[in-house]
Order: structure tokens, then C-alpha cells, then sequence
């Protein structure tokens, strides 16, 4: 694909990139290539391709949404180092 220094100073202001004149063919020519194989790549029929979220076979496996038992607030709280009026107490971890 054709790509003008024009065109890659454009993308550069877009992205807040600083290209010096002396980079600029070389990006020109990189971005080409790259424009070049995204266009190679919209020429792939994909219309009988199954969408898929991840490459493995294994299907999510989620327990059922029941409550199993209540949290035990007494037992909880008395293991916790520090605790006031219901509330665990942490130590202060940013000034």
C-alpha cells in the first residue's frame, strides 16, 4: 500500500508521536508494510469462520448460585488482628 510521508506525519500528530525528518522515509516505508498486510489479511474469507472468545475447547464452568452458609461475623471478626464497632482495622498503607 502507498502511504505519503504526509499521511505518516498525520497519524504521528494524531498519536502524539514525534518522528524526526530524518526517520520519516524509513517510518513511511514501516507503516506501509504494515498497511500492506492488514490489507493482505481483508482479503481472507472469514464468512464460514465460527467466532470464538478464546482458542481452547473447555467451556466456563460456573457453580450453581446458591447460598451454601452464612458468614459467621463473630468467628470472622475474632480472628482478625484488629477490629473496631464491627470493622476490620488495616494498617495505613498510603500518606
Amino acid at each position: 500500500m502507498s502511504v505519503s510521508p504526509q499521511d505518516v506525519e498525520k497519524v504521528a500528530l494524531l498519536a502524539r508521536l514525534a518522528i524526526s525528518e530524518s526517520d520519516l522515509p524509513e517510518v513511511t516505508e514501516r507503516f506501509g508494510r504494515v498497511l500492506g498486510l492488514v490489507d493482505e489479511l481483508n482479503t481472507i474469507d472469514t464468512e464460514t469462520v465460527v467466532p470464538m472468545s478464546n482458542p481452547h475447547d473447555m467451556h466456563q464452568r460456573l457453580r450453581p448460585d446458591a447460598i451454601t452458609r452464612h458468614n459467621d461475623r463473630e468467628n470472622l471478626m475474632a480472628s482478625a488482628p484488629a477490629q473496631d464497632q464491627g470493622y476490620f482495622l488495616v494498617p495505613k498503607v498510603i500518606d
